[in-house]
């Protein structure tokens, strides 16, 4: 398969040579296809083994770091297997440039969880639960005979201890009515039945028949005329053109925008990963992020009841949220000069799945960068801001995710997520019921929370890095402060793991600045990056609940902890029914210095969301995130060379005056 003289490898799929790939880039096709291709000459696929998740095993930071343009890229992929029909699993690693296994590790669902949900687990609990014959009675009792109309909706498990589930593939199913195809099945949810589905043997292991609630009746069909209305008129047309073409090169991957210069990636479970992140200056290339993503999100629901109260998601390590990025579409979801690169997925049999314009790389104008009217020389100036924008969205069951990354011309970093798609509904139970709001006749959404974990492994101007938690406060009247307006900071490094759980405190205006302690500015300060967090709460759910426990990293806004290559995924490599304590629990219990040395940032953040009527049937999208900015990294304002604006673009008169 390889002619290691020449490092090219040669598969079913195809040719690659692996000295024109960087350790980096995305999983393409034909690596893929070999990595299929060695893991059956091996004997690790039967019949009915499946790819539960099937990415980039990416090589320590130490040897990235080390590869230089030409040299053959050393080529690792990871595969999550199955078998369909036993449950044995394994969690294995092939190397592309030998063809051999490196590692095969058998997983044991009871203590390490479950694989992630295959893509066949949606129509295989739909047929279970059409067939089983005490959710047939269950519906018929609610008058809904005809099965074919229930759409069923396969939920991850979670890990409560419940009787004759240990160890057992699971997947809990609510019920939707969908009268035609066309319908909103999401605007009728045949509430009070849940069943819980061993998706091995094919069977309902328990049927949850609680309450007969009605079926909401009102259409939700928000895209037809007699719900949405006629469209409104007067929406002049906005018109984006960069007639000379965008200001940024993309080179395969790699991007250079304005200074910035990173690499972009791709993987099935985190999404958009973004590599290499640094910033030119003066003639050299000064790194700030080694590797920056999203590999986690937790939704967890707020209805106690009976039918709902496991209802929590890890969208990304349950469900993988990369593999169902969007398709995106000139005019719809982006606008402008548009560059769009495909992302390579692997299906359940491991089969290549290319996913056309998946990111969206683009150019924005944001208003003003600077400004100022000088009272005593009577300048006037005006600098205008852009950032460069690379973004994908993801459609994870009802919700859909855009997730942006911005860089701006002074040096700024931000994240913003976009949350839109459709509201988890159930249905309203009236009363004084807390956990729910009303958004159409009979209709409930509940009350629930969006958690994100960003993984920013920094590298500001080098890997010596450490952390300090900034908060302003006044200080009392004294000597030193006679008339009480004494306004100062208390900056506190975050020497070891075990102090570097930290909460936000908006009223202290709290940030997290990390430093490189061995590189100074030209005013003698260390260099700096310093984190901004949103003041939204942590994870609401009670210290004692299971969810707590799986998902330990949304309880603090940061986690700082040492780099370590294994330390992926902060719920761990296995969320799917895992019984709770992995990830950043299990990274921290160490309890490593964090002083000048390589750091990792997790950042929780995200919304707590209380359904409006307005939500329905259609959320506008919501949007949080949080914001890295240059503290000390430059020795003054970096954007004094950004040209002014064309005369002929500072008006909007069009006789000219």
């Amino acid at each position: 398969m390889t002619d290691l003289r020449r490092h090219v490898v040669n598969t079913p799929s195809g040719v690659f040579d692996l000295a024109a790939r960087h350790p980096l880039d995305p999983v393409s096709a034909e690596e893929f296809g070999a990595g299929r291709s060695i893991l059956a000459e091996h004997g690790a696929l039967g019949p009915n083994t499946r790819f539960a998740y099937f990415g980039l095993e990416e090589q320590p930071k130490d040897a990235v770091l080390a590869h230089k343009a030409g040299d053959p890229a050393q080529r690792s992929l990871r595969a999550l297997l199955i078998d369909a029909v036993t449950g044995e699993s394994a969690d294995v690693v092939v190397s592309l440039g030998d063809g051999s296994i490196t590692s095969n590790r058998p997983i044991d669902p009871a203590v390490d969880g479950q694989v992630p949900i295959l893509e066949q687990d949606f129509v295989r609990a739909e047929e279970v639960v059409h067939a089983d014959e005490g959710w047939r009675a269950a519906m018929a009792r609610r008058g809904l005979t005809d099965v074919t109309k229930i759409r069923a909706c396969p939920l991850t498990a979670g890990s409560y201890g419940l009787e004759g589930e240990h160890g057992r593939r699971i997947v809990r199913v609510l019920a939707f009515l969908q009268t035609d195809d066309q319908d909103l099945a999401w605007a009728h949810p045949v509430d009070g039945v849940a069943a819980y589905v061993d998706l091995l043997e094919g069977r309902v292991l328990k049927l949850v028949d609680e309450l007969d609630l009605a079926v909401p009746a009102q259409s939700g069909n928000y895209d037809l005329p007699e719900i949405s209305g006629p469209p409104r008129t007067g929406l002049k047309p906005i018109e984006i053109t960069q007639p000379e073409g965008p200001s940024f090169t993309l080179d395969g991957n790699t991007l250079e925008w304005q200074n910035w210069s990173l690499r972009v990636g791709f993987d099935s479970r985190e999404g958009l990963t973004l590599h290499q992140i640094g910033y030119d200056q003066d003639g050299r290339r000064r790194p700030i992020v080694y590797r920056a993503s999203v590999p986690e999100m937790v939704v967890p629901y707020g209805d106690p009841g009976p039918t709902r109260y496991w209802q929590n998601y890890f969208d990304s390590g349950e469900y993988l949220i990369g593999r169902l990025a969007n398709s995106l579409e000139l005019g719809c979801d982006c606008l402008g000069e548009i560059r769009y690169l495909d992302a390579v997925v692997a299906d359940d049999h491991g089969q290549p799945r290319s996913i056309r314009n998946a990111i969206c790389i683009h150019e924005e104008d944001v208003g003003i960068l600077w400004k100022h009217t000088d009272i005593f020389s009577g300048s006037a100036q005006t600098r205008r801001q852009r950032r460069l924008v690379i973004s994908f969205f993801s459609t994870v069951g009802n919700y859909d995710y855009g997730f942006y990354w911005y860089f701006y011309l002074d040096g700024t970093i931000e994240l913003e997520v976009k949350l839109t798609g459709i509201l988890f509904t159930s249905a309203y139970r009236g009363g004084d019921w807390p956990y729910a709001t009303e958004v159409a006749p009979g209709l409930g959404a509940p009350g629930h929370q969006h958690l994100f974990s960003a993984r920013l492994d920094m590298m500001v101007d080098g890997t010596g890095n450490t952390v300090e938690e900034i908060d302003v406060h006044g200080l009392p009247v004294g000597p030193d402060n006679p008339h009480g307006n004494a306004l100062t900071r208390t900056i506190t490094p975050l020497r070891r793991e075990s102090e570097a759980g930290r909460l936000n405190a908006p009223e202290r205006a709290r940030v997290w600045r990390v430093v490189n302690p061995s590189v100074a500015n030209s005013l003698g300060q260390p260099v700096g990056f310093t984190l901004f967090p949103q003041p939204n709460p942590t994870l609401l759910a009670h210290p004692e609940s299971s969810l707590h426990g799986r998902a330990g990293f949304a309880t603090r806004n940061l986690w700082v902890t040492r780099y370590d290559p294994a330390h992926r995924y902060p719920a761990g490599d296995l969320v799917n029914q895992h019984p709770g304590g992995a990830g950043i629990p299990e990274f921290t219990a160490e309890d490593r210095d964090l002083v000048d040395t390589d750091l990792v940032l997790w950042h929780t953040f995200g919304p707590t969301h209380f359904p409006r009527p307005e939500d329905w049937p259609v959320m506008p999208v919501d949007r949080c995130g949080f914001t890295l900015k240059p503290s000390g990294f430059f020795d003054r304002n970096p954007t004094l060379d950004v040209p002014a604006p064309a005369n002929r673009h500072c008006h909007t008169d069009p006789a000219g005056h």
